[in-house]
């Protein structure tokens, strides 16, 4: 019936009747390096890398920016965290490009050394590791490289394929961090994780997970305080995110943000569907813990976020690709199951 469903529910990025103020409009677009029209979000994002090149700060010059597109700036949560436009002011074109490659080829070696170390899971080392591949090759995509949700995304894919819950996982922490501090939908994962851990009496790794969060907390109020700073009392509030569009909203984020987006719907949507379902057959910790991290974040998309917000998809849609390798010994399994 989920198959059905999903086969059939709209899959849509954004109604022009209910989009924000400044997201619509083509003819003020600046034009890509691509040589096609300029999304006004990341427009706003390229402007305030610019801008910190030149040695301005980036609280004021992303506030400015924000009411230069018509984009709200309160609550704090419509500015985006500064690390992201920091680290491209440093490392420019050249630099982001050359990082967002060495990124890539970890996420694909990472997955191939554990797929490939693991006895149960030898057997899909090829198309398991293909999987990632088609998953993560949009982490190369020049056009959005001052998209956070792409890099923090791709972080949590390389975290994933190094994680050992209970064994090794501080690489993993190191990672999650990083994604953290670039975009706050990675703290489900820092959750999550802390969560298992006490379950699993891992107390010293659930230690870890809780002090990130406390201190992520932390500084997510401070950037919301240098928000506030520069609010006029003009400044109109950011839309509503929390709109309940259901199935419809989990499955358009993972298949707009993702390279889902090319084939039709009536397969695009099951495969969505497909990936969870794959990832729930993989008996151990680490299964356990990708499967309720897509589901949580399924639950999420399809409670919060508007129709333009599809990129959050861009958080876990790399590493859900992966679960379509088990999808044969899943059904197997219910198949089996269905007979008894």
């Amino acid at each position: 019936m989920l198959l059905v469903a999903s086969a059939m529910v709209p899959i849509a990025a954004l109604k022009q009747e209910s989009a924000p103020r400044g997201i619509i409009e083509n003819a003020a677009r600046p034009v890509g390096d691509e040589g096609r029209p300029r999304d006004r979000d990341l427009a706003v994002y390229d402007a305030v890398i610019a801008r910190l090149q030149d040695g301005e700060r980036y609280y004021a010059v992303v506030l400015e920016e924000h009411r230069k597109a018509a984009f709200p700036v309160r609550p704090g949560f419509a500015v985006r965290l500064p690390t992201l436009a920091w680290i491209a002011a440093v490392l420019g074109n050249t630099g982001m490009t050359a990082a967002a490659f060495v990124l890539f080829a970890a996420v694909v070696w990472a997955w191939w050394r554990r797929l490939g170390g693991e006895l149960g899971l030898r057997r899909h080392l090829l198309f398991g590791t293909a999987l990632i591949l088609f998953g993560a090759v949009l982490g190369l995509n020049r056009y959005f490289f001052v998209l956070h949700e792409l890099w923090s995304g791709m972080l949590l894919a390389l975290a994933l394929a190094l994680y050992r819950p209970g064994e090794r996982w501080g690489a993993t922490l190191g990672l999650v961090a990083l994604a953290l501090a670039i975009r706050e939908h990675v703290l489900p994962f820092v959750l999550l994780a802390a969560a298992l851990a006490l379950w699993w009496r891992r107390w010293r790794e659930a230690l870890a997970w809780g002090g990130l969060a406390a201190l992520f907390v932390a500084l997510l109020a401070l950037h919301h305080q240098q928000v506030a700073q520069g609010v006029l009392p003009g400044d109109p509030p950011s839309y509503p995110w929390l709109v309940l569009r259901g199935l419809s909203g989990w499955l358009s984020n993972i298949v707009l943000s993702s390279n889902l987006r090319f084939l039709p719907h009536w397969l695009a949507g099951p495969l969505v569907i497909l990936m969870v379902l794959g990832w729930s057959v993989w008996r151990s910790r680490l299964g356990t813990f990708a499967t309720l991290l897509f589901l949580g974040y399924g639950l999420a998309f399809m409670i919060a976020g508007r129709p333009d917000n599809y990129y959050w998809g861009a958080v876990i849609a790399p590493s859900m690709f992966l679960g379509l390798a088990f999808v044969v010994p899943a059904l197997r399994g219910l198949r089996q199951a269905a007979r008894i």
